[in-house]
């Protein structure tokens, strides 16, 4: 049978090629669809990490300007409990502009172990960044004013970052640190990644360092913490006493949520071009696969009704044209599948294997389904055929 649909297909071999190449590019394209949608998948599946609802951005330049770290200390101390005072905020943090759902980044690297992690974050926080935030906290404790003095700079890591370094150890306690650098930093807390770029994509490994007393130079954010029922009023009269406080300072108020939803629709932007991309190539070769079979049926009713004259049931012609169909798409599946294939073992763009593995089993089902779906319908035709009709007209 099969010996004999591949003798079949080698006698149209150059129909058949241009056949074998649409299917081709289309598994490469949905190849890139369903690993990018996996890869989306994957990381939605993963917890945020940290509560963003009911938390407000505030950003200002820092106008205030001395020498006298005290009286620095004190101006941002003095602005914390007026804006703690007012009736709807429930906790304030101030934090470095690389906050969740920014564009703003400050990454470094680090060789641990003979490890090297790439894109580390890194931010600076106060005490009351837990609360306001809320994050999850997986082992250790968060900072506090025990953290002040200490003969290793305590930090806090993310999961992703303790697993990059330690594994499966347990972090709290050790030091980490270039390989070389004689002075590490001492880990007192290990908390769940924040997935600071939206639900689709890779947070990567992120470093908490404490704020210290020079700080205020140069921090120009607030987070703050409302009550659910937090509105529009509110806002003004949040934003009135940041301009009041901060007479020569730029004021502007954003919301996390609102921030989120930016990051995410960002992040699909890609994606919804590569599906509008696939889905003509998609159906462009549908169309092409279904008028090919179509022509063949009308080039092949001398050969349908003969074998319909000698015996051939009409689930048997039809099964016939279904299968060289497959094969064609077969055939186009397994060189396909060998290109796919270098992606996971080259590490390409620094993605997991599964991912790769995932795109690759979804495109050759969904170019398998194709295939059958085109081919049902003509086969269905040829099944119809009548032997007497066929050979009179041939």
């Amino acid at each position: 049978m099969f010996k004999h649909l591949f003798k079949l297909i080698w006698n149209k071999k150059k129909q058949n090629f241009l056949l074998i190449t649409e299917m081709l590019v289309s598994f490469l394209v949905l190849f890139a669809v369903f690993t990018l949608m996996m890869y989306y998948y994957n990381n939605y599946k993963k917890p945020m990490g940290f509560d963003y609802q009911d938390v407000w951005v505030i950003n200002y330049n820092n106008s205030y300007q001395t020498k006298n770290v005290d009286s620095l200390d004190l101006y941002y101390e003095t602005l914390r409990k007026t804006i703690k005072s007012l009736p709807r905020v429930k906790e304030i943090t101030f934090v470095s502009g690389n906050i969740p759902f920014s564009s703003r980044t400050n990454e470094s690297g680090l060789t641990f172990r003979g490890k090297h992690v790439q894109h580390l974050n890194n931010f600076t926080v106060e005490d009351h960044y837990e609360k306001v935030m809320n994050v999850t906290l997986l082992e250790g404790r968060w900072f506090n004013k025990e953290d002040v003095v200490s003969k290793n700079q305590h930090i806090i890591i993310d999961a992703d970052l303790k697993e990059a370094t330690f594994g499966k150890e347990s972090a709290v306690g050790k030091l980490l640190g270039n390989d070389d650098d004689k002075n590490k930093f001492k880990v007192v807390g290990v908390i769940q990644t924040i997935k600071r770029n939206g639900d689709y994509l890779k947070a990567g490994p992120g470093m908490y360092f404490r704020t210290d007393t020079g700080s205020f130079r140069w921090l120009d954010k607030i987070l703050v913490k409302v009550d659910h029922g937090a509105d529009a009023a509110f806002e003004g009269k949040l934003y009135k006493t940041m301009a009041n406080y901060m007479k020569n300072a730029n004021v502007e108020i954003e919301h996390l949520v609102n921030k989120r939803t930016d990051a995410n629709y960002f992040a699909l932007v890609p994606m919804i071009i590569l599906a509008i991309v696939s889905a003509f190539l998609v159906i462009n070769v549908a169309l092409g696969l279904f008028g090919v079979l179509w022509y063949n049926i009308n080039k092949r009713r001398g050969e349908i009704g003969l074998r319909r004259a000698i015996g051939a049931t009409g689930k048997s012609v039809a099964a016939q044209l279904v299968s060289e169909s497959m094969i064609l798409a077969t055939l186009a599946l397994i060189i396909g599948t060998f290109f796919a294939a270098q992606f996971p073992l080259l590490n390409v763009f620094d993605l997991p294997a599964i991912v790769y593995i995932e795109g690759i089993l979804l495109s050759v089902l969904f170019v398998y389904l194709l295939v059958l779906i085109c081919s049902l319908y003509p086969g269905k035709q040829a099944a119809a055929i009548y032997p007497a009709v066929a050979l009179h007209e041939e």
